[in-house]
């Protein structure tokens, strides 16, 4: 037996032949997004002994390989996850910063209108059509503020959206990717194209959220999303839901189909687009809502406070400008029960004090049988409450009260005190008649010990007898032990003897007081309620609001605190673009590598092609040879 020439010929054109294939699979797939480059791994055939000599019998294709990493793979998901999120995070904040600079002007504008329509007001308080523009002014103002909340609740609306639609696409993919894995263990996992098409799946998958990927047998991956949710486990696929939040609505939550319960998920540990949406959602919209709430509620205590204060063109102390604090279209949203709560107590927020609040959210919790806390999720401070017959005190700025029903053992209460205030201002005040330019005199005793304060809360009667007008001032001497009050003229000479009064209203001389105390002891107050013609000192008191900062116990202004949000949404805005930057830079990176492992380099196939074809030919050469030699020694032999 001699060396079989035509049989190595053979092997050598069929092997260059599937080289060729390859190669030109290869370039024809340049193009084609997730394809990685394959190769042909050629083999020496087992060689054969003759004469005592091995002589080789040719070459085959042994295998044909795709060129995959695993590392690189997992850096390329990585990196996309980490752009993505970067990019739809900057992408946002963007508008949010636009819509601060667009709609976000007219609610400094509107103050500032207000405060020159004021100043007008105090040059001449009986003007009716300067009033009218005070009325005109604060409705102006109250509708830049409504206008700017519903503009961040529309974005609010469309990153629900959002949310919805990835959570749809990533159903789909995972569906996709199970059915992939059904069709890679029948066919052993060996099937390039779909191992190329799960990949490209994956690959798209961390675009919404981080990817953790398992490899199983057969060629069959687990993935799971956030570290958490298992969305896909050999050939079945979870389905991830989403739904409108347990404690509120509008803030959708997320959560994965494990037959027939759900686990929910926290959003922002998803990655990805998923988790920028919630991101943004949580640590940037939401609070930049929390603190138009807190303006809103803030513009309306304190000319509320003011106008009370003083005293309208009829005589009549001065009512709301805008709505009241704790009125239904000013606290819809306060607080929320938890949905594990097992009692049925009913607690509705009032707002006492809204200089004090911070925008901050509040947790109530309650362990029998009679401990009430109050932690702010913001700062972790936990704050003891005291539960005083239905009312628990010890909030700064609020208080809480027990409506109805049960507080049970462990319930707890998310509490937001300014929430639904920017949505609900409005102007309360119906006739320009109601501003109360004037001034009611009411002075403390400079002995009083501020442990009792002493309000008018409306005039009954003017043409009362003693009624305290100009010159005849009266004054209050109050017991809040006993309950009980003395007045006395302007001579110190008392007009009765010593009367009882049920807390915290007295009604005396033609008008109506509130009486608030921390401590059983007596102060004195004089009152002067003369109506003057002309008194502009309560106008003159609310132009100056222009240049006080009552907000945030008295470290900033209205305009101050709105810049302020403005400033914030802006710094993040451009935060968020230097990081996007820096992860696209890191994710190209990745790419360039990745490619270079993977990617078709026409420049190496067209080489390569080259080189098969001098083979193939060859190895054509070769069996020519063969049979030109076969040939001649039939012939030596006719």
């Amino acid at each position: 037996m001699g060396v079989d020439l035509l049989n190595i010929a053979r092997s050598g054109v069929m092997s260059s032949q599937s080289q060729l294939g390859v190669t030109g699979h290869n370039i024809a797939n340049v193009n084609t997004e997730g394809y990685h480059r394959q190769v042909a791994q050629q083999s020496a055939q087992q060689s054969q002994r003759i004469a005592g000599n091995f002589y080789g019998t040719g070459t085959y294709v042994s295998e044909v390989k795709r060129i995959y990493n695993d590392y690189a793979a997992r850096e390329l998901q990585i990196g996309q996850s980490a752009m993505s999120q970067a990019q739809l995070r900057q992408n946002k904040l963007s508008e949010l910063d636009q819509l601060y600079a667009t709609a976000g002007q007219a609610i400094p504008a509107a103050l500032a209108d207000m405060y020159a329509d004021l100043a007008g007001l105090a040059d001449q308080p009986d003007d009716t059509g300067l009033r009218t523009s005070v009325l005109n002014a604060a409705g102006q103002l109250a509708d830049s503020v409504n206008q700017m909340y519903a503009g961040l609740d529309g974005h609010l609306g469309q990153i629900n959206s959002q949310i919805s639609s990835i959570t749809g696409r990533i159903n789909d993919i995972g569906a996709e990717l199970a059915n992939l894995n059904r069709a890679l263990s029948q066919s052993g996992g060996e099937d390039m194209a779909l191992l190329d098409e799960q990949s490209m799946l994956i690959q798209e998958l961390s675009q919404y959220a981080v990817v953790n990927v398992i490899a199983e047998a057969g060629g069959s991956k687990s993935i799971m999303l956030g570290g958490s949710a298992m969305l896909v486990s050999a050939q079945s696929a979870q389905q991830l839901t989403v739904a409108d939040g347990e404690i509120f609505p509008n803030q959708t939550q997320l959560a994965i189909s494990l037959g027939d319960t759900r686990q929910q998920i926290n959003g922002l540990h998803m990655g990805g687009e998923l988790g920028a949406l919630f991101e943004l959602r949580d640590q940037s919209l939401l609070p930049a809502m929390a603190e138009l709430d807190l303006l809103a509620l803030g513009l309306a205590d304190t000319f509320n406070r003011q106008q009370a204060q003083g005293l309208d063109l009829t005589g009549q102390v001065g009512q709301n400008l805008f709505h009241d604090l704790n009125d239904a279209v000013m606290s819809a949203g306060r607080i929320a029960p938890m949905p594990q709560n097992g009692g049925n107590g009913a607690i509705s927020v009032q707002v006492s004090d809204s200089h004090q609040l911070t925008g901050d959210e509040f947790m109530l919790a309650y362990t029998a049988p009679s401990s009430y806390s109050l932690t702010n999720n913001n700062t972790g401070a936990v704050t003891p409450l005291t539960l005083t017959g239905s009312r628990l005190i010890g909030a700064g700025g609020f208080e809480l009260s027990i409506d109805a029903g049960t507080v049970a053992d462990g319930d707890r209460f998310i509490i937001r005190p300014s929430a639904g205030a920017a949505a609900g201002l409005g102007v309360a005040l119906q006739q320009a008649s109601g501003l109360a330019a004037a001034s009611a005199v009411l002075t403390p005793d400079p002995a009083n010990g501020g442990d009792i304060s002493l309000s008018l809360a409306a005039i009954l009667d003017r043409n009362a007898p003693n009624f305290p007008h100009q010159g005849a001032p009266l004054t209050f001497a109050i017991d809040t032990a006993a309950n009980q009050y003395q007045v006395f003229d302007a001579t110190g000479t008392p007009l009765g003897g010593v009367t009882g009064f049920t807390p915290p209203a007295i009604n005396a001389y033609g008008m109506q007081l509130e009486v608030s105390s921390v401590a059983g002891v007596t102060e004195r107050f004089t009152l002067d309620l003369t109506l003057a013609s002309g008194d502009n000192t309560n106008a003159l008191a609310m132009a100056r609001l222009n240049e006080a900062r009552p907000m945030l116990n008295g470290r900033v202004g209205f305009t101050a605190l709105f810049e302020q949000s403005k400033q914030d949404l802006g710094s993040q805005a451009r935060g968020a673009q230097i990081q996007a930057e820096a992860a696209e830079a890191i994710f190209q990176q990745v790419q360039t590598r990745s490619d270079s492992l993977s990617g078709v380099n026409l420049d190496e196939e067209a080489a390569n092609l080259m080189r098969f074809q001098q083979a193939y030919q060859a190895s054509a050469r070769i069996m020519t040879t063969s049979q030109q030699i076969f040939d001649a020694l039939i012939s030596s032999l006719r």
